[in-house]
C-alpha cells in the first residue's frame, strides 16, 4: 500500500508559469531594445538632416562626382591628335591617311620630318606616322619596308590603345592593297572578335559603377565616424550614457541610420545617374545589388565607428581614415584587376577587407547579370568580415565611450 501523496497541482504548474513568464520577459526586452534602436535611428536621421554640409556632400558624391569620373577619366582612344610624314605620296600612303578617321582620331596633320619633335614637344600631336619613300613600290616588290610610329606615352592608356588602332589601320590597308593589286585570294581564315558585356569598350560603363563603390565606401566611413566624433566633441554622448540604452543599441542605430541614407543614395545614383544620365545598361537585378550593398555598408560602417573610437577630433579622424580608405579602394580591384596584384597581397586583401568581395559581387550582378546562386560566396565573405569589424568596433565603443 503506497503512502505517497499526490503532488500539489500548484507545484506542477510552476515550471510552465515560469517558462511562460520568462518568454514574455524576453519578448518585452526585445521590444524595448527595438524601440530604443528605432528612436536612436530617428535621432541620427534628424541629426543628418540638420547638417547641410553632409547633405551636400552625399548629394554631390552620388551625382556629379559619378558623372564627372565616368566621362572625364576616359581611357579609350577617342579624338587622338595625330600627324603623318608622308615621304612616299603614293596611293597606298594616301589610303592609310584616309583611314585615320574620327571619332578615334582628329583630322590628320601633315608634317615635315623636321617638324616631328617640335610638334610632339608642343603637344600638338600624340602620334606621328612616318611613311618612308618608295613604300608602295617596296611592298609590291616583296620587300618589308618599315613604318615608324612615334608616340607620346605621357598618357599611357591612350598611347597603348591608339598605337593598336594605328597598327590595325596600317596593316589592314597594306593587306587590302596587296590583295587587290596582285589578284591574291583572301586570307584563308578571318578572326572575328566578339566583346561581351561592353561591346564598344566604353570605359564609362566600368568607371561609373566602380566610382559608386568608391564613393559608397568613403561616405559610409565618413558619416558613421563623423556622427560619433560630433557627439563626443559636442558632449551629447554624455546624454546617452545616462539613458537606459546599451552600447550595441547606439552602434546599431548609427549603422542603420547612415546605412539607410547610403543605400538609398546608391539606388538613386544607379537608376538616375548611371542608367539614365550615362546610358549604361544594367544587366542584373538592382534589388540583388542593393541587398548585397546592405551587407557591405554594415561592414564599412562598423569600420568607421572603430576609427571614430580611436580618433578624438574630426581632424584626427580625417587623417586616420585617409590611408585606410586609400588602401581599401586602390587594392579592391575597382581600378586594377586583383589578378595584377602579387598573389600574397591579393589573398591578404580578400581576408581583411570586404571591398574586393563587393567589387566582385557588383561586377557579377551589374555587368554579367549573375543571380544569388552565383554571388552568394561574396555575400557570405562580406558578412563574415563585417561581423569581425562589428565585434572590434563594439569592443572599442564600450571601452572608450562607456568606460572612459
Amino acid at each position: 500500500m503506497s503512502t505517497s501523496q499526490a503532488a500539489d497541482p500548484t507545484e506542477r504548474a510552476k515550471p510552465k508559469a515560469l517558462t511562460k513568464r520568462s518568454g514574455s520577459d524576453r519578448l518585452a526586452k526585445l521590444r524595448l531594445h527595438l524601440g530604443n534602436i528605432y528612436r536612436l535611428v530617428i535621432k541620427e536621421l534628424r541629426s543628418f538632416r540638420s547638417d547641410p554640409i553632409m547633405l551636400l556632400l552625399v548629394a554631390y558624391s552620388f551625382t556629379i562626382a559619378i558623372h564627372a569620373a565616368a566621362t572625364g577619366a576616359s581611357t579609350e582612344a577617342t579624338n587622338l591628335s595625330i600627324g603623318i610624314v608622308d615621304e612616299d605620296h603614293s596611293d597606298l600612303s594616301r589610303g592609310i591617311t584616309d583611314g585615320l578617321t574620327p571619332p578615334t582620331f582628329r583630322r590628320v596633320i601633315q608634317l615635315a620630318p623636321t617638324e616631328i619633335d617640335p610638334a610632339m614637344n608642343a603637344q600638338r600631336v600624340l602620334f606621328v606616322i612616318e611613311i618612308p619613300t618608295q613604300f608602295e613600290s617596296d611592298i609590291l616588290s616583296g620587300k618589308q619596308p618599315t613604318v615608324q610610329i612615334d608616340i607620346d606615352a605621357t598618357a599611357a592608356a591612350q598611347a597603348f590603345n591608339g598605337m593598336t588602332y594605328i597598327q590595325n589601320v596600317v596593316i589592314g590597308y597594306v593587306t587590302d592593297f596587296v590583295t587587290r593589286r596582285e589578284g591574291m585570294a583572301a586570307a584563308p581564315a578571318k578572326a572575328v572578335t566578339k566583346v561581351k558585356f561592353n561591346p564598344n569598350l566604353k570605359s564609362s560603363w566600368f568607371t561609373s559603377v566602380m566610382q559608386i563603390i568608391s564613393n559608397l565606401t568613403m561616405i559610409t566611413v565618413m558619416l558613421t565616424g563623423a556622427a560619433l566624433i560630433r557627439e563626443r566633441e559636442q558632449g551629447t554622448v554624455e546624454h546617452l550614457l545616462v539613458m537606459p540604452v546599451v552600447p550595441i543599441e547606439i552602434m546599431l542605430a548609427k549603422i542603420l541610420a547612415n546605412g539607410i541614407v547610403i543605400v538609398a543614395s546608391t539606388a538613386l545614383s544607379l537608376l538616375f545617374v548611371v542608367q539614365w544620365w550615362l546610358q549604361v545598361p544594367i544587366t542584373g537585378s538592382i534589388l540583388l545589388f542593393l541587398a548585397g550593398s546592405c551587407f557591405y555598408v554594415i561592414s564599412v560602417a562598423a569600420l568607421g565607428i572603430a576609427l571614430g573610437t580611436i580618433a578624438s577630433t574630426m581632424a584626427q579622424f580625417g587623417l586616420l581614415s585617409i590611408p585606410v580608405l586609400l588602401v581599401m579602394m586602390l587594392l579592391s580591384g575597382s581600378t586594377t584587376p586583383l589578378e595584377s596584384m602579387p598573389v600574397w597581397l591579393k589573398y591578404v586583401m580578400l581576408v581583411i577587407s570586404p571591398t574586393p568581395h563587393f567589387v566582385i559581387f557588383a561586377q557579377d550582378v551589374i555587368y554579367r547579370g549573375a543571380d544569388a546562386s552565383i554571388v552568394w560566396p561574396e555575400i557570405v565573405a562580406m558578412a563574415a568580415i563585417g561581423s569581425v569589424f562589428f565585434a572590434i568596433a563594439l569592443y572599442r565603443f564600450r571601452r572608450v565611450i562607456f568606460s572612459g
